[in-house]
């Protein structure tokens, strides 16, 4: 019978109610206690911090050198390429709606691996030197953009 079920004892607590005077038990420093960084309005830390002591990111050591500037290229091989037809254009759009790419703002590169079947014009960024002659040797061609 639905309309006699209640919810066991002690899944329902009463609200918090602070500063509502001494009776209420949270009154005078609203449950915040005596001080300190806890007690004062916009409390908080950054997840970061450690409490003064020396974070974790500037104890561990840093290698290496990240350029900010490198270009991240999104690698297609020649042999994928024959899921297309002879004749067909090949450009970033008609990659990504194959599948072969994930995102049309990175740049393309079409790497050397495999065989190429098919006579199509491809319209990427760039071409590994081994592409561009398997490209050659099926007839089909390669018109970089930029």
């Amino acid at each position: 019978m639905l309309e006699i079920l209640k919810p066991p004892p002690g899944a329902k607590k009463k609200r918090k109610r602070v500063g509502r005077g001494a009776g209420s038990g949270h009154g005078k420093t609203s449950a915040r206690g005596q001080k300190g960084q806890g007690s004062r309005a916009g409390k908080g830390v950054k997840p970061w911090f450690e409490g003064g002591q020396t974070p974790l990111f500037r104890r561990i050591p840093k290698r290496g050198f990240n350029n900010r500037f490198r270009v991240e290229y999104q690698e297609v091989n020649i042999r994928r390429l024959n899921v297309f037809r002879d004749g067909d254009v090949v450009d970033k759009k008609a990659l990504l709606d194959k599948g072969l790419i994930s995102s049309l703002k990175q740049p393309v590169k079409i790497l050397g691996l495999g065989h190429l079947k098919r006579k199509i014009t491809i319209k990427v960024e760039a071409c590994s030197s081994s592409a561009l002659e398997k490209i050659k040797e099926a007839g089909a061609a390669f018109e970089p953009i930029t």
